[in-house]
C-alpha cells in the first residue's frame, strides 16, 4: 500500500471531528435544533427491499426516554476467549469499501488463517442479497449504517457497528468542460452549464447514489441563512446527471474515458484517484455529526424503488448476519478493522475511522465477545440514533 506523505487537512480535520463525536455529548445538546424532521432524517433509510414504507424509519424517542447519550457504557469484556477462526467466509460489501477490503485480505489471511471471499457492491443491492435473495454471508459491510439497523435488524441480525465514514466529492479531469475555472466556491455554476454530463451511481442500490442526489438537493436549501445556488441551478444540475452504472466505484473509468465530465462520489475514491477533485462544503458533503448539520441534511429526501431515503451525515455500517455461515471469522473481520492496522488500511485509502467502533448499547449481549472488546457500546454517536 502506498503511504500518504502527508496526511490530508481534510482527512486531519474528519478524524479530529469523528473522535469528538466518539467522545459523545449529552442528548440534551445533542436534541437541541433537531425538530420531527431532524429525528426522522437521521432514522430516515425507509422501505423494506421492496420500496413500500418502514415504519422503523421514523424516530420515536423523546428526550425523557434518552440517557445521557454518546457517553460509552462500561463493559466486561473478559466473559469468555473467542473461539479460534478458520474455514472461508463470504463478505458482501459497499463498492466504496472494496479499496480498502481488498489491501486488507491478504494480511487478515494470514494472520487469521480464513479464505476471504468479496462480492462488492452497492450496499442497497448487498443488503437485498440477504433480505430478499436468501443468500448467506458471514460480513456485511455498508457504506450506510441505516441499512442495517432498519432492514436486517432483528430479522436477520441482532447488532451491528459504526467504524468508518466519508464524505461526498465531485471527480473532474483536467480536460473537463471548465476545469480550468471550477473552484470550492463556484462548483455549481460550471456543472449546470449545458455542455457538461454529471454522473453518479443509481440511487436505488447505492448509497453514493441517493448522496449524490442529497448534495444537489442541499446546495438549494439555506443553511445559516443563505443557500449556494437557487432552485433553477439545482434542475439545471439535475438535468445533466445522468445513471451510467450501478456503482460508484466504476464511475472513476468512465470519468477518465471522457463519457463522463464530473462525478459525485466519495471523497475516500476521489481522493485516492489521480484526477484533481473538488472538497465540498459541509452544508452539502454530508460529514458533519452534529444536531445543526444534522438537522439540515434531513431536509434532504430521495425516492427510489427500493425506498425513500433521508439526509443524513454519512457512517458505514458492519455487521455479522444471524445467517452467517462462518460467524465467528466475521466476528474477527469486524475486530481487524477495529485495530491501529485496520485504522490505518481505512485512513489510508480515503476513509475516515470511527475510534473505538461504536455498537447500539441496546444490543450490546449479543455483539461477540472479540468484537466486545474493541468496541464502545452507546445508545447515539452524535446526532445519529443507534
Amino acid at each position: 500500500m502506498t503511504q500518504r506523505e502527508e496526511t490530508p487537512t481534510w482527512l486531519q480535520e474528519q478524524k479530529e471531528h469523528w473522535k469528538q463525536v466518539v467522545r459523545g455529548r449529552s442528548r440534551r445538546d445533542v436534541l437541541k435544533g433537531l425538530g420531527a424532521a431532524g429525528m426522522a432524517g437521521l432514522a430516515g433509510c425507509s422501505g423494506g427491499g421492496g420500496g413500500g414504507s418502514d415504519p422503523t424509519a421514523t424516530a420515536t424517542a423523546t428526550e425523557g426516554s434518552m440517557d445521557s447519550g454518546g457517553e460509552a457504557t462500561e463493559t466486561d469484556t473478559a466473559t469468555s476467549t473467542p473461539a479460534e477462526v478458520s474455514g472461508s467466509m463470504t463478505i458482501f460489501h459497499a463498492g466504496s469499501l472494496a479499496a480498502a477490503f481488498s489491501e486488507a485480505e491478504p494480511t487478515f489471511e494470514e494472520e487469521y488463517g480464513v479464505d476471504v471471499n468479496r462480492e462488492p457492491k452497492g450496499s442497497v443491492a448487498s443488503t437485498q442479497k440477504i433480505t430478499q435473495q436468501g443468500r448467506r454471508a458471514s460480513v456485511l459491510g455498508t457504506s450506510d449504517f441505516r441499512l442495517i439497523r432498519n432492514r436486517i435488524v432483528p430479522d436477520f441480525g441482532d447488532w451491528y457497528c459504526i467504524f468508518t465514514t466519508n464524505s461526498m466529492s465531485i471527480q473532474y479531469r483536467e480536460d473537463s468542460p471548465g476545469a480550468d475555472e471550477i473552484t470550492k466556491d463556484n462548483w455549481w455554476e460550471i456543472l449546470s452549464r449545458d455542455d457538461v454530463t454529471i454522473g453518479h451511481s443509481d440511487p436505488a442500490v447505492d448509497p453514493g447514489g441517493y448522496r449524490a442526489v442529497m448534495t444537489q438537493q442541499l446546495g438549494a436549501e439555506e443553511f445559516d441563512g443563505s443557500a449556494l445556488y437557487d432552485q433553477s441551478t439545482y434542475e439545471a444540475l439535475r438535468e445533466n446527471s445522468t445513471v451510467p452504472t450501478g456503482t460508484e466505484t466504476k464511475l472513476k473509468g468512465q470519468l477518465e474515458s471522457g463519457a463522463l465530465d464530473y462525478a459525485f462520489y466519495y471523497q475516500s475514491i476521489s481522493s485516492t484517484a489521480d484526477m484533481p477533485y473538488i472538497d465540498l462544503q459541509p452544508q452539502v458533503d454530508l460529514s458533519q455529526a452534529t444536531s445543526e448539520y444534522a438537522k439540515h441534511y434531513a431536509k434532504a429526501e430521495v425516492e427510489t424503488g427500493s425506498g425513500t431515503f433521508t439526509g443524513a451525515p454519512i457512517a458505514y455500517g458492519m455487521t455479522v448476519p444471524n445467517v452467517a455461515p462462518n460467524p465467528e471469522a466475521g466476528a474477527a473481520w469486524i475486530e481487524y478493522f477495529a485495530s491501529d492496522e485496520g485504522r490505518t488500511v481505512l485512513e489510508e485509502l480515503g476513509l475516515v475511522p470511527v475510534e473505538p467502533i461504536v455498537v447500539p448499547q441496546s444490543g450490546q449481549d449479543a455483539v461477540p465477545d472479540r468484537v466486545m472488546s474493541v468496541a464502545s457500546a452507546q445508545s447515539n454517536l452524535g446526532p445519529l440514533e443507534l
